[in-house]
């Protein structure tokens, strides 16, 4: 044990797993791992809670079960059991050694030796273990200093780890820009640089799902430039030959106190188009939902522009959304370069938040009602006269309408 932090409120809520391991494996048989130990030890907000345990998977299972807790077998062919204790999961794996790698996935053999599971992990600030107290374990004897000096290093040799994994490559720059500091590992980027045609044997999930981490940090700039530096960022993203538009945005919800948005960084990434963007979400295997709204960002019509009246900025957001809408401001700003309207920016996506689009006043059956017989012409009139009322920013008067009905309705031939 080298070092300690503390005991957390949150080993609290892993009591009970931790209770349920040592009365199968005894008192030392399980230890916090990864991303918690890591956070803590920056001061990090913790999220998800990792287990290491010497225990094989078959043994947690029992464990679980005698202390009435549910095991989900999420992983078991590399190790991995979810327990569930008081609605929260809690991801438990066995101490385990690499036996092959094809870049994408290990064979493992289970091992009760927690140095030589810490060997097999990614980086040195992730293979530092807790036990249930706080009390640290630094295998590699360099984690805890790294993770303080937001050193991303990996565990051994940088070219052995990516080829058991080639999405380490994506991993390095994601801890990067989340917790680096100073000079990056030389050898970490030179490795990178080196594997990246690796990375086109990757899922395109895995690869979305990292990238999107990776654009989720405060200031991830630094890091998406050195992928540009690499060649890695042309492997995932050919269009990305510019970052400016991106390093803009970053500057802007930096700037703005805006919240981080990976997806929308992202769009500042790919092709700037509807047709562009829909290939890219496809060749990333975004959801659905991803995908159309990097589609209805890049939109052209409406046009955005800084000098929008309140009345043209009202009819945008009636046609497209507020969602769309306030997507298109913030890539116009990017894209726009000019520091002198975000006065303007701003005061558009306050119009946007602020103003709740009306109900358009009439029916169908009005239309009917004014003599129009039913058929296309119903819709065909309806539209014509929702045109007039949106010229008319929207006016409230249901009587106006009616009488534009009319009028509309008159002037047809049926």
């Amino acid at each position: 044990m080298t070092d300690s932090i503390g005991h957390k409120p949150w080993m609290t809520t892993a009591a009970p797993v931790f209770d349920a391991l040592e009365a199968k494996g005894g008192v030392g048989c399980a230890r916090f791992v990864g991303g918690c130990v890591r956070n803590a030890i920056l001061g990090a907000p913790v999220d998800d809670l990792d287990i290491a345990t010497t225990l094989t998977p078959d043994q947690v299972t029992q464990a679980l079960a005698a202390a009435g807790l549910k095991a989900v077998p999420t992983g078991v062919e590399h190790g991995t059991i979810t327990a569930i204790a008081a609605g929260k999961p809690f991801e438990i794996t066995t101490l385990r050694r690499d036996v092959a790698t094809d870049g994408r996935r290990a064979v493992v053999a289970f091992t009760q030796d927690w140095s030589e599971d810490a060997q097999r992990r990614d980086f040195t600030l992730n293979a530092v273990y807790a036990d249930r107290e706080g009390a640290l374990f630094d295998p590699t004897g360099v984690g805890v200093a790294d993770a303080k000096a937001g050193k991303i290093v990996f565990v051994g040799d940088a070219a052995t780890r990516i080829e058991e994994d080639s999405l380490r490559i994506l991993r390095f720059f994601r801890f990067l820009a989340w917790y680096g500091k100073g000079e990056p590992d030389a050898a970490a980027l030179a490795a990178c640089a080196a594997g990246k045609d690796l990375l086109k044997n990757l899922a395109a999930e895995r690869v979305a799902k990292e990238l999107l981490k990776l654009l989720g940090a405060d200031d991830p700039r630094p890091a998406v430039a050195l992928m540009g530096e690499t060649g890695v960022l042309s492997q995932l993203l050919p269009a990305a030959q510019d970052l400016a538009a991106f390093d803009a945005l970053v500057e802007v919800e930096t700037e703005q106190l805006f919240t981080n948005d990976p997806l929308l960084r992202l769009a500042t990434l790919i092709p700037g188009d509807q047709i562009g963007a829909g290939k890219a979400a496809e060749a990333l295997r975004l959801s659905n939902d991803q995908k159309e709204r990097l589609i209805q960002a890049m939109g052209k019509t409406p046009r955005i522009t800084s000098w929008m009246s309140p009345r043209e900025s009202r009819r945008a957001v009636y046609q497209i959304g507020v969602g769309t809408f306030s997507d298109r401001i913030k890539l116009a700003w990017a894209n726009a370069g000019r520091t002198g309207a975000t006065h303007q920016w701003r005061g558009l996506l306050a119009l946007a938040e602020s103003w709740t689009p009306p109900p358009f006043p009439l029916t169908g059956e009005d239309v009917i009602n004014s003599g129009v017989p039913k058929g296309p012409m119903v819709g065909q009139v309806l539209r014509e006269v929702e045109a007039w009322w949106i010229d008319h920013d929207f006016i409230d008067d249901k009587f106006s309408a009616i009488e534009k009905l009319k009028a509309v309705a008159q002037g047809m031939a049926y």
